[in-house]
């Protein structure tokens, strides 16, 4: 059964279009022809990308790093947990997003998802690939016995990279550098070899995953565009000799602003050593990011938001910091949220934009926020599609 919205004006992930007919069919968008305005005030964008999310947090609390709520719940009940996450940050607009650092409960509710066990937004899930006492392995105690995977050799990387792929990951995280929320690390501290690095990103190319690098420092950045990963995330340390290769390659960065801004201001009873580590982080981070944004450095929206410092809706904060940080358009930095987000996740051709033939994964708004990003509220989303099934809201008659 072929669903309309009829006369309602569109904005297509890279253009407005006035207003439209537009048809689905199932998850697939059938038509997208001029019609008579029949929903003046009202509007239509592609479903927003997150290409950088947390779901293994207490829905509840945000209760996740640096707690034992992780540690002690069980899958079962942490699966709940993930389907909630994903259907409230669904309801802000966030049709599709990428948790990175998944575990195999995030890659199970990803499935349900997508065989429409539960309707839900697109969950992709990357395993994350890192060593012993790295950023990854220092967010659970040291002194837990039961600890997430970890590869402390080029062999044990392959291992590790193939016993995701079996588990169902669609995509490979690594750390080039230390991090800010991990327990006892450094920014600067090297996480994994050279040789190990390499045998990641082979493998996981070989398997057709995609490498996301956790970078914080210039060396880092260094090292994760050397041995070929596919985007940055954080990417704080950027300088300048960086930014023409950053620019020619087209690699997608995800800034990660917000979540960075509120550990460096001691929000939520951060620790001392997190919010010191933070602030070193961002010292620099705003000119060399506004740098890189005025030179075409492709930033995405990435958030690390996992229900506790960026909250459910926070996408749409986040969106309003890349365009004062970046000094980008309204319509520039939406593009980073939807068509271009899309693209760096591989995924460019069939999400991200409205047209026939893509995905049926749409939110109806009130306003135009590619003129305006004030407009683009929680209280002025009007319905949430994805998969071509209303998932909030309700839409117009």
């Amino acid at each position: 059964m072929t669903r309309i919205l009829d006369g309602i004006t569109l904005w297509d992930g890279s253009a407005e279009r006035g207003a439209v007919r537009l048809g689905w069919s199932g998850d697939r968008i059938e038509e997208v022809v001029p019609a008579d305005d029949r929903h003046q005030g009202l509007a239509v964008i592609p479903g927003l990308i997150d290409t950088h999310v947390h779901l293994d947090t207490s829905v509840l609390d945000g209760a996740g790093a640096g707690d034992a709520w992780p540690l002690v719940t069980p899958d079962a009940e942490k699966a709940v947990h993930v389907v909630a996450h994903a259907l409230r940050f669904a309801s802000f607009g966030v049709t599709t997003m990428r948790d990175l650092a998944a575990s195999p409960v995030q890659i199970s509710v990803a499935r349900a998802f997508e065989q429409g066990v539960v309707d839900g937004p697109r969950l992709l899930a990357s395993g994350p690939v890192g060593m012993t006492a790295g950023h990854g392995d220092l967010f659970t105690p040291p002194r837990f016995r039961e600890r997430p995977p970890v590869a402390d050799s080029p062999d044990e990387c392959r291992r590790l990279v193939r016993q995701w792929a079996r588990e169902g990951a669609t995509g490979i995280k690594i750390y080039t550098s230390g991090g800010i929320l991990s327990m006892g690390d450094r920014v600067g501290w090297r996480n994994q070899t050279r040789a190990e690095i390499a045998a990641t990103v082979d493998e996981a190319h070989a398997l057709g995953m995609l490498v996301a690098a956790h970078a914080h420092t210039a060396e880092g950045i260094d090292i994760a565009m050397e041995e070929g990963a596919d985007s940055l995330e954080h990417a704080t340390g950027v300088v300048s000799r960086q930014v023409e290769a950053l620019v020619a390659r087209r690699i997608p960065v995800a800034p990660t602003l917000l979540i960075n801004d509120l550990v460096a201001q001691g929000a939520h009873s951060v620790g001392p050593d997190a919010r010191a580590k933070a602030r070193e982080a961002i010292a620099g981070r705003d000119p060399a990011f506004r740098e890189a944004a005025q030179a075409g450095v492709r930033f995405v929206l990435g958030t690390d938001a996992n229900g506790r410092f960026v909250q459910h809706g926070g996408q749409l904060d986040e969106l309003r910091a890349m365009k004062a940080v970046f000094g980008w358009s309204d319509e520039r930095t939406l593009v980073a949220g939807t068509s271009d987000a899309a693209d760096g996740l591989g995924l460019g051709n069939r999400l991200g934009r409205l047209d026939e033939g893509f995905a049926a994964d749409f939110v109806v708004v009130r306003g135009r926020p590619w003129l305006d990003l004030a407009e683009l509220t929680p209280e002025r989303i009007v319905a949430v599609v994805s998969r071509g099934k209303v998932l909030s809201g309700r839409l117009p008659d």
